[in-house]
């Protein structure tokens, strides 16, 4: 198979602020799947570990399928469930492997992997534990004929999809929780709540129910990633302008965020992501 660094894709929220990189189309979606999105994948990423090295994961408030081939995989290709986080995670990659992680849309996990979002935040899940042997066993022996990553990504998205045809359509609830999470950069829980006919406690349920988490909770993990890539984006920006421009009230705010999420100083984090990426 051959492979590359590479990524695509978007924070799971079409059109929402931030979103960054040509979106890659994997498979075609024919009109009419009950997507609770807009797609069955939206972001994926590729990359290839040929020694032990750390690795620093920025948290994702999306659920994110993990494949990994290579000696480092069980039996040379093993698939994972990586449910929402909501701090950074630093761990020594060990073992020649390839990766391709691949983040599902928001809202989809119930769909997908038949638990609500709430079950899996924080853990890392065997594919064949949500899915079972024999479903997870197929999607092995597709990924494991992938001529190269695009084909693997396509296939991958191709499951996803099929169990998301497989599943109870989505209602409503789903695209309140995605104009929510479009509209939460901008306004506060409570103004997005009113401006959606809903209480700011319907609203958390909500959430907590599609993505495992409250939607302040939500709005800061994604604050922070709109940070760290407006800093990444440009080098001679200033904390405090990348405050203003990402939501922060102001320098301090978003230093706490920092610590509290990455458990470093903003400057201290950046150089460490330079490091291990």
């Amino acid at each position: 198979m051959h492979w590359e660094k590479r990524t695509s894709g978007d924070n799971g929220v079409r059109g929402a602020a931030g979103a960054h990189n040509r979106r890659m189309h994997v498979a075609a979606v024919p009109l009419g799947r009950p997507l609770p999105i807009d797609s069955a994948l939206t972001a994926w990423s590729a990359r290839e570990f040929a020694v032990e090295r750390p690795r620093v994961a920025i948290p994702r408030t999306q659920v994110q399928l993990v494949v990994r081939f290579g000696p480092a995989a069980r039996d040379g290709l093993d698939i994972h469930v990586l449910g929402a986080q909501q701090t950074v995670r630093r761990k020594v990659v060990r073992g020649v492997h390839r990766s391709l992680v691949a983040r599902c849309g928001l809202g989809s996990c119930a769909q997908v992997f038949g638990v609500p979002a709430s079950e899996l935040v924080g853990r890392i899940a065997p594919l064949e534990s949500l899915w079972g042997d024999a479903a997870t066993h197929a999607l092995r022996e597709r990924l494991a004929q992938a001529g190269d990553v695009a084909q693997a990504t396509a296939l991958l998205d191709d499951a996803v999809a099929r169990r998301i045809d497989a599943a109870v359509p989505c209602d409503g609830r789903m695209r309140v929780v995605a104009e929510a999470a479009r509209q939460l950069p901008n306004a506060s829980v409570r103004a997005v709540a009113d401006g959606l006919g809903l209480s700011e406690r319907h609203l958390r349920r909500l959430f907590q129910q599609a993505v495992g988490m409250s939607p302040k909770r939500f709005e800061r993990i994604a604050r922070f990633d709109r940070a760290i890539r407006a800093a990444r984006e440009n080098a001679g920006a200033t904390w405090a302008s990348i405050a203003a421009a990402t939501g922060y009230y102001d320098q301090a705010h978003l230093i706490d965020d920092f610590r509290a999420i990455a458990g470093a100083t903003p400057g201290a984090f950046l150089r460490e992501l330079g490091e291990t990426s």
